[in-house]
């Protein structure tokens, strides 16, 4: 397929477009890319997925607004295209407003989005879209060297699944993926009444604990028996990663009884899978009380101009100063460069020793909350005794001093022992009959500046003046609930990518916001 070039036709009728101009303020996205689209989305953007000869494509600047409105609008594929087709607003943005029945811009599949996301994946720059709107909003200037952190859950698009269906969906998963000599002959060792072509569950009298219990077990007897018809042949990766999904379902939630029989196991494993449909998505908590199932986003904005420099997608379970890092890359300078004097704003999800030693580490001012040392009972917390680093010693609230035991890792231990016995302080220290003993974390020279930091007045007004900011970000992001707050994808890479395509919208919309016009001197801010 070659890369599709926009008509231009003057002789066509411009009411559409008249109206539209008349109709939409200033600060519309969609006036902003009627009149941007083609210095935003030059053809030049997406010629490496093409190729030079093939039948012509829809023009990607075309695809381009269509995907941006998309995600503002939170809609799915075959809703897009039709809006694409009826709706003046989006034609007008595309472009095409008076074009006429027959054309090539007049319309088009949804599969043509399908397409033009996967050749996006599959480039060396699949989000180009998002790396625009970054690169233009550092080039007029509304990006400095502050950054806001924050995370949100991402729900996952499919249902999760318990332990029987998962099961036998691995199991259905593994016989789909083989060639047809070996799916015969993984299944000529399957001994279930059950050719594990149907979806769903097997049939069962689930009121009736042994038939349960004889159902688990017989299916995790079948997925030993696919593993073992695969001992010695060579497979190919589609079959590898089935086998592997297999094994995986088969591990986390079973285990064998003294009498040799297979049950579910209680509890519930770290990082299980939930699905087989999509086996990244996992179970996640955003706080102790809300939990959800599939992935989080995280992302970083300038606070000033809220303009979204970073976006992630990480696994459900995985914590917010773990992805950090990442999305502060622009603020890390690269050997020979000079520092950025960057300050960074987060809640206490970012204030861990290891991320407050990272920033420290590439000179960035942590503007991140730490959490304040408790104790059970309302005893003395760990900030009420005297931590000496240097002398590695730990001084109690009754001036007993101790040393402190190091750990293999850093840090160490603080044990008081029968000093606590004859403490007149011990009811209020400890209800251990060994003694208080005060953990020292390897940064706790980090945390405990960090600690010091956020008493100071001034400090924590601007960190309530800037932070917050990044949570209005967040709900432009995720107001819609169909490619917001939900999924519509599955797969870590796909949901990564629809992510930061969503991220380049919500920038593309703030740019119309603030007045962002191209003139024959460059791009200028001019607000209305």
């Amino acid at each position: 397929m070659t890369l599709g070039r926009q008509l231009r036709r003057p002789e066509l009728p411009t009411a559409g477009a008249r109206w539209c101009e008349a109709a939409l303020g200033e600060g519309s996205v969609y006036r902003f890319l009627a009149r941007e689209r083609s210095r935003l989305f030059p053809p030049e953007l997406f010629a490496d997925l093409f190729e030079a000869t093939g039948r012509r494509s829809v023009p990607p600047s075309i695809l381009a607004v269509v995907m941006v409105l998309q995600r503002l609008e939170g809609l799915s594929d075959r809703e897009a295209a039709d809006r694409f087709a009826f709706d003046v607003r989006w034609r007008y943005a595309a472009g095409v407003a008076d074009a006429v029945a027959g054309e090539e811009t007049a319309s088009f599949a949804h599969t043509v989005l399908v397409d033009f996301r996967a050749r996006l994946r599959r480039s060396a720059d699949p989000d180009r879209i998002f790396r625009v709107t970054c690169q233009l909003a550092r080039q007029v200037g509304l990006v400095g060297v502050k950054r806001v952190l924050d995370s949100a859950p991402l729900e996952d698009a499919v249902t999760t699944q318990d332990t029987v269906t998962m099961l036998r969906g691995a199991i259905r998963g593994l016989l789909r993926a083989c060639p047809p000599e070996l799916a015969a002959k993984v299944r000529a060792g399957l001994q279930r009444e059950d050719d594990y072509a149907a979806p769903g569950k097997p049939a069962c009298d689930w009121t009736d604990r042994a038939a349960r219990e004889a159902l688990v077990d017989a299916l995790v007897r079948d997925a030993y028996r696919a593993h073992y018809a695969l001992r010695d042949q060579r497979l190919d990766p589609r079959v590898a990663e089935a086998a592997a999904l297999l094994a995986t379902v088969t591990g986390q939630d079973i285990e064998e009884t003294t009498d040799g029989r297979f049950r579910i196991l209680e509890g519930t494993a770290a990082d299980r899978v939930i699905s087989t449909v999509d086996p990244q998505a996992r179970h996640g908590h955003k706080t102790a009380a809300h939990g959800f199932d599939g992935y989080k986003g995280h992302i970083a904005a300038d606070p000033d101009s809220e303009i979204i420099t970073a976006a992630e997608v990480s696994a459900a379970t995985s914590g917010d100063a773990v992805v950090a890092p990442t999305l502060l890359g622009d603020l890390v300078p690269g050997e020979g460069e000079p520092t950025a004097d960057g300050v960074v704003y987060g809640d206490s999800a970012y204030g861990t020793g290891a991320h407050l030693a990272w920033l420290d580490q590439h000179r960035l001012t942590p503007m991140v909350k730490t959490q304040l040392p408790t104790a059970p009972g309302g005893r003395f917390a760990k900030d009420q005794f005297r931590i000496d680093l240097q002398a590695q010693t730990v001084t109690c609230p009754a001036r007993v001093t101790v040393a402190i035991t190091p750990a293999r890792g850093g840090g160490g231990r603080a044990r008081f022992g029968v000093a606590c016995s004859v403490c007149p302080l011990r009811q209020a220290c400890t209800s251990s009959v060994a003694g208080r003993v005060v953990a020292v974390h390897p940064h706790e020279a980090e945390l405990a500046a960090a600690r010091a930091r956020q008493r100071d007045p001034a400090w924590l007004a601007d960190y309530r003046a800037t932070r917050p900011k990044v949570e209005r970000k967040l709900a432009h992001l995720l107001r819609r609930r169909h490619g917001g707050r939900r999924a519509r994808v599955r797969g870590l890479v796909r949901v990564s990518q629809d992510f930061r395509l969503l991220a380049a919208a919500v920038n593309l919309a703030r740019l119309a916001t603030l007045g962002l016009r191209s003139t024959s001197s460059g791009w200028h801010l001019q607000p209305a």
